[in-house]
């Protein structure tokens, strides 16, 4: 289960502890119940929260400011936490907490220090700034709808670090909670690995690690029913089936953008060209509906 913000933070919202506690019972309740069928590995986003401390880096300066990777490496403990706690609370109310542990994973993914990614940064991260104080940054930023931002590398993800330590744990039979915010990028020095200043992009992190355990079922939750056409337009469209090389026509001709379907499609595309069963998109309401083959949109080989 690959879990989008809006799992925590809904469009609106301020992104309050409690309000976020309050979303995730709503994807929770349904991996719980899936549980007792399935084991589940769970990934998800981080960019609020990441843009949320960030913010507070740059409106203090009493406190020495962190780097990206160290600040995707908190989203990680703070978000698994809530995750955890929360999937802790659904199981005990199905009484089933005394059968399923769960555990939290600081997760590594390595990236090639060489990706073109580092010369063309792309990925906005976060406050909004105006184009004044854009201009007086030590950092590039981009002009977005809601004004300027700071861009970074998104580099892809080669493999995850900890593997082997996720594929032991799911068959110990934990529900693992990792690779939060696309993982911590990384690259290798020697025999050791150097943390980067870049973001990796959530859904592609999350097929290399089910790739790599051998996960049969990969399912992306957002805040929509699936990949569609012509989106937002008279025309839309919803896609209940959609192969490799149709996903990939449909990108070219621009119905999944980069910045909200089209890593999406990608992964699942990659996934299923790997040899993974199945591949679906779908919405946070509809997680076990897609699971047993009755919404969102499910990614086929040619």
């Amino acid at each position: 289960m690959a879990l989008g913000g809006n799992a925590l933070i809904r469009k609106g919202e301020a992104g309050t502890i409690e309000e976020q506690f309050r979303n995730l019972k709503v994807p929770v309740k349904q991996i719980a119940r899936l549980s007792d069928e399935y084991r589940v590995i769970i990934t998800h986003g981080n960019g609020p929260q990441v843009g949320n401390l960030l913010l507070q880096q740059e409106n203090c300066s009493l406190v020495p400011p962190l780097p990206l990777e160290i600040l995707v490496a908190q989203t990680q403990g703070e978000i698994g936490y809530m995750v955890e706690s929360t999937l802790d609370s659904e199981l005990m109310l199905l009484g089933t907490d005394t059968q399923k542990h769960l555990v939290s994973l600081i997760s590594y993914v390595v990236v090639n220090e060489n990706d073109p990614a580092f010369q063309n940064p792309s990925k906005p991260i976060g406050p909004v700034y105006t184009a004044e104080r854009a201009a007086t940054l030590p950092y590039p930023t981009v002009r977005t709808p809601k004004g300027y931002r700071r861009v970074v590398a998104s580099p892809q993800p080669i493999t995850i670090v900890e593997k082997r330590e996720i594929k032991r744990l799911i068959d110990m039979d934990f529900i693992v909670v990792c690779c939060g915010g696309g993982g911590i990028p990384v690259i290798r020095e020697g025999r050791t690995f150097c943390g980067v200043d870049a973001v990796i992009d959530k859904d592609l992190a999350s097929a290399v690690l089910a790739r790599e355990v051998g996960v049969d079922i990969f399912l992306i939750a957002t805040d929509v029913e699936g990949a569609a056409l012509y989106y937002g337009g008279p025309e839309e469209r919803f896609l209940r089936k959609l192969t490799v090389h149709e996903a990939a026509e449909y990108e070219k001709e621009g119905h999944f953008p980069a910045g909200s379907m089209g890593p999406k499609v990608e992964a699942a595309a990659r996934f299923v060209k790997a040899g993974g069963k199945r591949a679906v998109i779908t919405s946070i309401e509809t997680i076990e509906a897609a699971v047993a083959g009755k919404a969102g949109t499910e990614i086929i080989f040619d």
